[in-house]
């Protein structure tokens, strides 16, 4: 094998593939990134076994072969090279130490026969379906942290995909909340598909995607265990969680007796002022709704926590509201997630009792609902 590429280019594939390859295993090679010549340009892959990542980057093809390499240790090496031309080879026939020169720097690596690395499934017949990227990171970047992380309920740890007409709709919760986000699809699908994604898949999609401009084409197998994500010059197969999510629909409240309009970025501010007072008190944080005084008056949040250890904070914001006056507490981390996530300026609370799930719904965003189950708390 002979190949030669730019530093910068192979740093970066390296930085995109990387972090797919696995840290902590029984299978030592799935901590190797192979090297490989695939019609003219270096292809670079890496797995863990549930995710494995492709990239295929600009190079001069002098002379075909493959190799896998230590992916930490290939990965911070090209990283501390001049930007400059990076020849690579495997010198002699069966000899699996790549050989790397770039400017006056030259390095062998020990390397295992690509034969040995994991064969990266081929996601065939099934669906297929592109969608606008830049609204496929907005729906994983407001669902993907209320998937669950708990190994003991793996059907928690995906996220629920799906695709039925011209939808695609993302859903995940942990059993304490619940996050759907609806994204119009470039093209129809006959009936109705449902794969369960793990969650780390998706976070490392939206990580990859960052400069994509072009449709992301999506590819679910027939038997809806593997599923494709194709971009420019990237390919993600991830395996799928098997069983079957929960019903969410039924867990969203459908009416409300009390409804407050009020400001994310003021919202957000005073829920980590009380996060702060809320760490030594199970991390609750306490919500107040009340009405104006009059008619011209605005009403208000009232954002409070308290610790029989350190004191007690609160906070108020204005607030549009319509119904009754109101009381709910929340986990203060879910609040903050859930916030932080939100691109609009406006968020509406809706709620029913203190002790039934409060329902987020963005103002100007209505393919996006978040629930959050309340906290019990003596008020």
């Amino acid at each position: 094998m002979r190949i030669s590429c730019l530093q910068e280019n192979l740093n970066r594939g390296l930085s995109l593939v990387g972090r797919a390859a696995a840290t902590r295993t029984t299978l030592p090679i799935t901590n190797h990134v192979m090297l490989s010549s695939d019609q003219g340009r270096l292809k670079l892959v890496s797995t863990n076994l549930e995710m494995a990542v492709s990239c295929w980057v600009g190079a001069k093809i002098d002379e075909e072969g493959s190799v896998t390499i230590p992916a930490k240790l290939l990965t911070e090496f090209v990283a501390t090279l001049p930007n400059d031309k990076i020849d690579m080879s495997l010198p002699a026939s069966g000899t699996k130490t790549l050989e790397l020169k770039c400017a006056r720097f030259e390095a062998r690596i020990s390397g295992v026969d690509a034969k040995e690395f994991p064969p990266i499934p081929k996601v065939g017949d099934g669906i297929t379906v592109k969608v606008e990227i830049g609204l496929l990171r907005q729906a994983i970047s407001q669902v993907v942290f209320a998937a669950g992380t708990d190994e003991s309920r793996q059907i928690l740890t995906g996220v629920c995909a799906e695709f039925e007409g011209k939808t695609l709709t993302l859903a995940a919760a942990d059993g304490f909340r619940l996050a759907v986000y609806k994204i119009p699809l470039a093209s129809t699908v006959e009936g109705k598909s449902v794969a369960i994604i793990p969650g780390r898949s998706l976070a490392e999609l939206n990580r990859l995607a960052g400069d994509q401009e072009e449709e992301v084409e999506i590819k679910l197998n027939a038997t809806k265990s593997q599923i494709l994500f194709r971009l420019k010059d990237v390919e993600i197969v991830s395996q799928l969680v098997q069983g079957n999510f929960p019903q969410y629909n039924q867990l969203i409240p459908q009416s409300f007796n009390t409804r407050a309009l009020v400001d994310v970025g003021q919202f957000l501010r005073a829920t980590k002022t009380a996060s702060i007072f809320a760490r030594d008190g199970s991390g609750i944080v306490r919500l107040i709704i009340a009405n104006g005084e009059s008619d011209i008056t605005p009403g208000k949040l009232s954002v409070s926590a308290r610790s029989e250890e350190i004191g007690e904070d609160t906070g108020e914001i204005d607030a549009v509201v319509q119904g009754e006056e109101a009381k709910i507490a929340f986990n203060g981390k879910y609040l903050m997630d859930l916030l932080g996530a939100i691109k609009e300026q406006q968020v509406a609370i809706e709620m029913n009792t203190p002790s039934s799930p409060g329902v987020f719904k963005p103002i100007g965003n209505e393919d996006y609902i978040h629930v959050i189950m309340p906290m019990f708390v003596q008020w």
